[in-house]
C-alpha cells in the first residue's frame, strides 16, 4: 500500500520546494549540494568530535546557511534558471560576516566595548543579510517585526507611553546585535547549531533510508483494520513524524499523500479527512520526546533540563491525541464506517521485520535522553544508529549517493529554521538592551487589571496571531522573552508559562483565517480551505483549553505535585476529553442530541478545570449521559433484532 505512494510523497514535497527556491542547471546544483554537504560535515564534525569557541562556530553555522539562501532562494518571482549579478554581492558578504568574526575573534575579545569601525560595517551587513534572508525563506511577517524591533532601539524616545526609552548610539546597538550572545549569535543560534541542526539531519536520515514510510506502514498495520482506521493511522504516523520533525506544513505534506486519500475511501468527507491530518501534524510539535526545535530552545531559556521538560509535556500531549483520536472513532461510529480490507493492510509483524533497524534510531533517541546524555550527544549518536541500522536490509542500505542526499536535505531543511532563528535574535537582544520584555509585561499585567484568566487569554491571542505568519520556534523566542515573565509574576508556574505560549504558537497552524496547515491538507484533499480549517479547528480544541488547565494546575504537568494530585487530575482531565469529543460529534455510545451535546460539553469544562465539586458534577453528568445512550442504543439494536 505504501510502496505504490512513495513517489507521490516525493513529488509533494518537490513541488513545495519549488515554489520557493531556484531551479538550477545541473553544475549550479552540483555546487549547491557540495556546499550543503559540507555544511552538514561541518556540522556532525563540530557536535560529535569538536567544535571551535562558541561565537565562532555560531558565526560559521549562520554563513553557511545564509549562503545556501541566497544561493537557493530568489528575491522575488523572477528568473529561477540562475543567480543575478545582485545576489552575489549578500553570497560574498555571507561568507565575509562569518569569517571576520572567526579571523578576528581574539582582537574582537580584547576590543568588547569599543567597536571600531569595521566592527560596525560588519554588524550592519549581518542585520541586513538576516532580515533579508528571513524575509526569502520565512515571508514578510517575521522579517517586519524584526525590523521593527531593530529601529525600536535607535527610536524609542518617540514612542509615547510605558515602552518609550532614550535611544541608543548606533555603535551600542550594532555592538550587542552582533558581537556579544545576545543578539543574532544568542540563544536561538546557539540550539540550532548545535543539537536542533543534528534533529533535522536525522530527520533526513530516516527519510532517505525509509524510516518515515515505515512510521506510516506501522500505523496503518496497528490501526488500519478498525473503523476509521485510516484517519486513527494519520493520527498516530502524523504524531511520529511531527515530534521529530518540528514542522506542521511539511508533515502534512508528508503524510497526508498516504493517509488523506484513504480517510476519504473508507467514507470521510475531504474536509474532515484534510482536518484530521492537519490536527494531527500540528499536534506533533507538542508530542514528546522530540518536540520539534522550540523544545530545546524551551529548555536553554528555562533552565529546565530536557528530561524533565519531556516529562512535564508528556500528559497535555497525549490527552490531546486521544481527542483526536476519540473524535475520529466517534464520528466513524456515527456514520458507519469501516476500516481497510485484509489486502490494503500491511502485515505488522513484516513490517516490524522489515523497519526495525531503521526505527531503532527514534527508539534510540528517547533511551539517550532518559539515560541522561545531553540532546547534543543524544541527537548525534541516535543519527550514527540510523545510518549503522540501515545497513542490515538492502533496501534501506545508505549507499554513497543516498549519503550525500541526506546531508543535503538536511541542510536545506535547516536553512529557513536558522534564518527565523538569527531574526529573532535581534529581537531578543533589543528586548535584552531596552528592557522592553519587564515593560510589556508591566503591561499585560496591568490590562488584565490583575486577573490571571485575562491575561492568559491575551497571551493566547498573541501567540496565535503572531504565529499564524512566525514559524513555532521564533514565536516561542519572543514571547518567552516578553510574555512568559508576566504569566510567571502572576503565579504560573514556570514550565506552565512556557508551554501555554508554545501550545498556542503550534495551534496557529490550525486556526483560520490563515490556517497553513488546514490549506496544505484540503489541497491535497480536493477539499474547500476554510471548512477544511474549521474541522482541523474543531479537532485540536482540546490543545486551546489544555494550557488553560496547566496554568491553573500544574499537577497536569506532573509539576510539583503528589501522586494521589497526578491520578485524580489525570483521571478527571481524560473523562472531560471523552466528555468534550463527544459533544462536539454528537455521539456517544449511540447518537446524542443536541441538549446532551451542550450539556457534554459544559461537563468537560468542568471536569477540567481544577476543583472537587467541578469534578464531582462533571463525573455525575457524564455518567448520566452514558448510561441513557447505552440504554439507547440497547433498545434500537433490540428493535432491529425483532424486525429482522
Amino acid at each position: 500500500m505504501a510502496e505504490s505512494k512513495q513517489s507521490d510523497v516525493s513529488n509533494v514535497t518537490e513541488v513545495v520546494e519549488e515554489e520557493k527556491t531556484r531551479q538550477f542547471t545541473p553544475w549550479l546544483k552540483r555546487i549547491v549540494t557540495v556546499i550543503a554537504v559540507s555544511f552538514s560535515l561541518y556540522q556532525l564534525y563540530a557536535t560529535g568530535i569538536s567544535s571551535l569557541p562558541a561565537i565562532q562556530h555560531r558565526a560559521i553555522h549562520l554563513s553557511f546557511a545564509l549562503l545556501l539562501i541566497f544561493i537557493l532562494y530568489p528575491v522575488g518571482k523572477g528568473d529561477r534558471k540562475k543567480i543575478p549579478w545582485f545576489d552575489i554581492a549578500p553570497i560574498v558578504a555571507s561568507v565575509g560576516i562569518g569569517l571576520y568574526i572567526v579571523v578576528n575573534y581574539m582582537e574582537l575579545i580584547y576590543r568588547a566595548g569599543a567597536p571600531n569601525t569595521m566592527d560596525k560595517i560588519m554588524a550592519a551587513l549581518a542585520i541586513v543579510l538576516t532580515l533579508e534572508a528571513c524575509r526569502r525563506t520565512m515571508g514578510n511577517g517575521l522579517t517586519l517585526v524584526a525590523l521593527f524591533f531593530v529601529l525600536y532601539n535607535f527610536l524609542g524616545q518617540y514612542i509615547p507611553g510605558p515602552i518609550k526609552h532614550n535611544g541608543f548610539s548606533l555603535g551600542r546597538v550594532l555592538e550587542h546585535l552582533y558581537l556579544t550572545s545576545e543578539g543574532i549569535y544568542g540563544v536561538a543560534i546557539y540550539v540550532t547549531s548545535t543539537f536542533v541542526f543534528t534533529f533535522i539531519l536525522f530527520g533526513a536520515f530516516l527519510q532517505v533510508t525509509g524510516g518515515g514510510k515505515a512510521f506510516i506502514d506501522l500505523a496503518f498495520a496497528m490501526t488500519g483494520r478498525y473503523r476509521g482506521g485510516p484517519a486513527k493511522a494519520a493520527v498516530f504516523s502524523s504524531g511520529f513524524m511531527g515530534s521529530i520533525s518540528g514542522s506542521s506544513f511539511a508533515n502534512v505534506a508528508t503524510t497526508g499523500i498516504f493517509t488523506i486519500p484513504l480517510m476519504k475511501k473508507v467514507g470521510y468527507k475531504p474536509e474532515f479527512s484534510g482536518g484530521v491530518e492537519a490536527a494531527s501534524s500540528s499536534g506533533g510539535q507538542i508530542m514528546p520526546p522530540v518536540m520539534g526545535a522550540a523544545a530545546f530552545i524551551m529548555a536553554e531559556m528555562t533552565g529546565i533540563t530536557y528530561n524533565q521538560l519531556i516529562l512535564y509535556a508528556a500528559l497535555p500531549a497525549i490527552l490531546y491525541f486521544f481527542s483526536v483520536f476519540l473524535m475520529v472513532d466517534f464520528r466513524a461510529a456515527k456514520n458507519g464506517l469501516k476500516g481497510l480490507s485484509k489486502e490494503e493492510i500491511p502485515n505488522l509483524k513484516e513490517t516490524l521485520k522489515r523497519s526495525i533497524f531503521v526505527l531503532i534510531g527514534p527508539i534510540a533517541i528517547v533511551a539517550f535522553l532518559l539515560g541522561g546524555f545531553s540532546p547534543i550527544k543524544a541527537s548525534f549518536y541516535a543519527l550514527i544508529i540510523v545510518i549503522i541500522g540501515s545497513y542490515f536490509r538492502k533496501d534501506t542500505r545508505l549507499t554513497l549517493p543516498k549519503f550525500i542526499e541526506a546531508l543535503e536535505i538536511g541542510a536545506k531543511n535547516a536553512v529557513g529554521l536558522i534564518a527565523a532563528c538569527a531574526a529573532a535574535g535581534l529581537i531578543v537582544g533589543t528586548v535584552t538592551l531596552t528592557g522592553i520584555g519587564v515593560q510589556f509585561a508591566d503591561m499585560v499585567v496591568i490590562l488584565s487589571q490583575g486577573s490571571l484568566i485575562i491575561a492568559l487569554i491575551l497571551t493566547m491571542v498573541a501567540s496565535i496571531i503572531l504565529g499564524m505568519g512566525l514559524p513555532t520556534a521564533a514565536l516561542y523566542i519572543i514571547l518567552a522573552t516578553m510574555a512568559a515573565p508576566a504569566l510567571i509574576n502572576m503565579g504560573v508556574a514556570l514550565p506552565a508559562a512556557h508551554l501555554f505560549i508554545f501550545y498556542y504558537g503550534c495551534m496557529a497552524a490550525v486556526t483560520p483565517p490563515v490556517a497553513l496547515s488546514s490549506f496544505l491538507a484540503a489541497g491535497i484533499a480536493k477539499a474547500k480551505p476554510m471548512p477544511t480549517s474549521f474541522q482541523g479547528l474543531k479537532l485540536s480544541l482540546a490543545a486551546f483549553l489544555l494550557p488553560f488547565i496547566f496554568a491553573a494546575n500544574p499537577a497536569l504537568l506532573f509539576y510539583e505535585t503528589t501522586f494521589i494530585e497526578v491520578v485524580l487530575v489525570t483521571v478527571t482531565s481524560v473523562m472531560g476529553i471523552v466528555a468534550l469529543a463527544a459533544s462536539l460529534e454528537g455521539y456517544f455510545l449511540g447518537m446524542v442530541s443536541k441538549l446532551e451535546r451542550i450539556t457534554l460539553f459544559l461537563s468537560a469544562i468542568l471536569m477540567l478545570v481544577p476543583g472537587f465539586i467541578t469534578d464531582v458534577f462533571g463525573i455525575t453528568i457524564i455518567l448520566l449521559i452514558a448510561f441513557k445512550s447505552y440504554l439507547k442504543s440497547k433498545k434500537q439494536l433490540l428493535g432491529k433484532s425483532i424486525t429482522t
